[in-house]
């Protein structure tokens, strides 16, 4: 009987219209490693032998364990995807076919097969593709898509470096797989991934550590920079703040660097995201003042319990554009915010958030507005 993928939800992720919980690259990366996923190439002893990177919502670690496949570990950069794939995983019945691990060493020692959704960041796939050259089994194959769109040649450089030999599958349904495997000549235990990568900005009195794939890796993009700007008048008695969707943790850091009384948590669904605002805290010596977690939104946090809360919201879920994600940041906002408390906000000015902001927040006053950007604070009102 073939894999339902009608079964898979995106839950707890943003859902709606035009948000699906897999999609053709999927069923395309499947059908090309079909033969190497049946149990009957691997046998028993091959148990174990299959990673999946950065699946979405569960479908390519699902369709697996529904081919036969056991032992399957999986990394999702997204705590929303893990969670996703726990939830579907349960209601299939696969819970022990599959586990959740951190992106390492554990996750691909040994692993003969390594199906990949491809990432929109080159650095994100370099530093997936650097971590199964030096820990995968040197015959490992890599099957990699994603849909055409979102693809560029740029990718195929990438694993052309990391394993040398590179075959590329026909379109079908706008997507397409590559496929990298060991060539001659290629370092079958590369010492370095060259990540994460550093930078230091003399302008800000900062330096920024980065995983692949963080948004702005380590530079800090314009609207952060915006922001940075004004927020030197945010809440100045505040004796905590919040560093909401944290990314590689360039406000957290420069509130610890700009207020020494005041200890900042910095949150961030995704992994890659935490482990650099971590490393940033460090690099900027403020690891003693600044928390981070993975987590989703404010989750970890108790109803009206600050009075700082910094934002600059995600606007992607997946590769979908999608504004419900800054919604349940501002909503979350909203219930952790003491009254009196304020969120300071940079968004892109054309979503006209401040509706939105003075609805699930409170009364909204525009601090700045630049030709791209307008940074608000909202107040909880008691």
């Amino acid at each position: 009987m073939p894999f339902d993928f009608g079964a898979l939800r995106r839950h707890p992720d943003v859902e709606g219209p035009g948000l699906e919980a897999s999609d053709a690259a999927d069923r395309l990366i499947l059908d090309e490693a079909r033969a190497l996923i049946d149990p009957t190439v691997h046998g028993e002893a091959g148990a174990g032998t299959i990673t999946v990177v950065d699946d979405s919502y569960g479908a390519l670690a699902l369709a697996a364990a529904h081919a036969g496949a056991t032992g399957i570990r999986v990394h999702q950069d997204l705590v929303t995807g893990e969670r996703a794939l726990a939830e579907n995983a349960k209601r299939l019945g696969a819970e022990p076919l599959v586990r959740s691990m951190p992106l390492g060493a554990e996750l691909l020692t040994g692993a003969r097969l390594v199906l990949v959704r491809l990432p929109r960041s080159l650095d994100r796939l370099d530093e997936v593709a650097g971590l199964i050259a030096a820990h995968a089994d040197p015959e490992v194959v890599v099957v990699a898509g994603g849909r055409i769109k979102h693809m560029s040649l740029a990718m195929n450089d990438v694993l052309q470096r990391r394993f040398g030999r590179l075959d590329v599958s026909l379109a079908r349904q706008k997507s397409r797989v590559l496929v990298a495997r060991r060539g001659t000549g290629v370092p079958t235990r590369p010492a370095e991934t060259g990540w994460p990568r550093s930078a230091r900005h003399d302008d800000l009195g900062l330096t920024v550590v980065a995983h692949g794939g963080v948004f702005a890796g380590t530079g800090v993009d314009i609207g952060t920079r915006f922001l940075l700007g004004h927020l030197g008048d945010a809440v100045p008695d505040a004796a905590t703040a919040v560093d909401l969707a944290c990314g590689t943790g360039i406000v957290a850091a420069w509130l610890a660097r700009a207020r020494p009384a005041v200890r900042v948590a910095a949150t961030d669904r995704s992994a890659s995201a935490a482990a650099s605002a971590r490393l940033t805290a460090e690099a900027n010596g403020v690891a003693d003042r600044v928390r981070v977690e993975q987590a989703d939104g404010l989750e970890s946090f108790a109803d009206s319990s600050e009075t700082l809360i910094v934002l600059n919201p995600p606007f992607h879920s997946d590769a979908a554009i999608s504004t419900g994600i800054a919604a349940h940041l501002f909503a979350d906002a909203g219930r952790v915010l003491a009254p009196g408390g304020e969120l300071w906000c940079v968004w892109n000015s054309h979503l006209r958030y401040r509706p939105l902001l003075e609805r699930v927040v409170g009364p909204t006053r525009q601090i700045g507005r630049n030709a791209k950007f307008t940074v608000t604070a909202s107040r909880r009102e008691a």
